[in-house]
């Protein structure tokens, strides 16, 4: 599985991410808060057309995707007592919206019509999400979010390379990490390659920057490498944060998710639920 995730068609991951990619434009201006209602307790997920075939588990995804980064616990994803809620997720719902990912590109046939993807946005009550939160023990995570700024050394097919804001083998990897921080509410900037040449990083080993993150950014060190074998991607990463160390990683997946697991540590550890999985 972690095979065919890895080597998906480049044209459909960038076609995919760049989509997505306009819609959350907006998540990505500040830091997201609790308070910010209006992102924090909406979500949204790609579904098959507007009929009842795929809203069901449309609502179900984005009232999970809401109860994690709302909590800043990653774990609830995939709590039974949070697929419990989520198949009933109707009932959180205020409002929903949908935007055909496919506008201006013309129809050919009735199944391309009825199959066409759609981006259905979701938009929860908040006493309601705040209640089953409790429930759940947990509550909403509070304040100004860090922003991640990621230090990578990459081994790919594309070959090695610093991850850093321009360097051109990293442009879709940029794009699935913003992605997969906006996912929890979160902010990913990339940092320039003057700034990691400041910093001391060259591209040899396990990058260690001599340099410390501004006060409100978690700074991720890690190497990123693609082995056949697996095959998949094997990601460690490295995180200081309020003074403790913490060092996790991911293996045999795409990219998509070894930049997902950052995220999740990076959330968990910021949030206050503890260390990374």
């Amino acid at each position: 599985m972690a095979m065919k995730a890895g080597r998906r068609s480049r044209g459909a991951r960038g076609c995919c991410l760049a989509l997505l990619a306009l819609l959350l434009a907006a998540a990505f201006a500040r830091p997201a808060r609790a308070e910010d209602a209006p992102n924090l307790y909406q979500a949204t997920a790609i579904v098959t057309g507007t009929d009842m075939r795929s809203r069901p588990s449309g609502f179900a995804q984005c009232l999970r995707e809401v109860l994690v980064k709302l909590s800043g616990e990653p774990r609830l994803r995939n709590d039974p007592r949070v697929l419990d809620l989520a198949a009933h997720a109707d009932a959180f719902v205020t409002s929903f919206d949908y935007v055909d990912l496919m506008a201006g590109i013309p129809r050919h046939d009735d199944q391309g019509t009825y199959d066409r993807p759609h981006s259905l946005s979701v938009r929860f009550d908040p006493a309601r999400i705040d209640s089953a939160l409790a429930g759940l023990g947990e509550h909403p995570w509070r304040g100004e979010r860090p922003v991640i700024v990621p230090v990578l050394f990459v081994h790919g097919p594309a070959g090695a390379y610093l991850l850093s804001a321009e360097v051109k083998a990293g442009a879709e990897q940029r794009q699935s990490f913003a992605v997969m921080a906006d996912e929890y509410a979160m902010r990913v900037r990339v940092p320039t390659a003057a700034e990691l040449a400041a910093w001391g990083v060259t591209g040899e080993g396990f990058p260690q920057p001599h340099a410390a993150s501004a006060p409100q950014e978690a700074l991720v060190a890690g190497t990123l490498a693609f082995e056949e074998a697996l095959p998949g991607w094997v990601g460690s990463w490295r995180m200081r944060w309020r003074g403790t160390d913490y060092e996790w990683g991911i293996r045999g997946v795409n990219y998509d998710e070894a930049f997902r697991d950052i995220v999740r540590g990076v959330v968990r550890v910021a949030s206050g639920h503890g260390k990374p999985d």
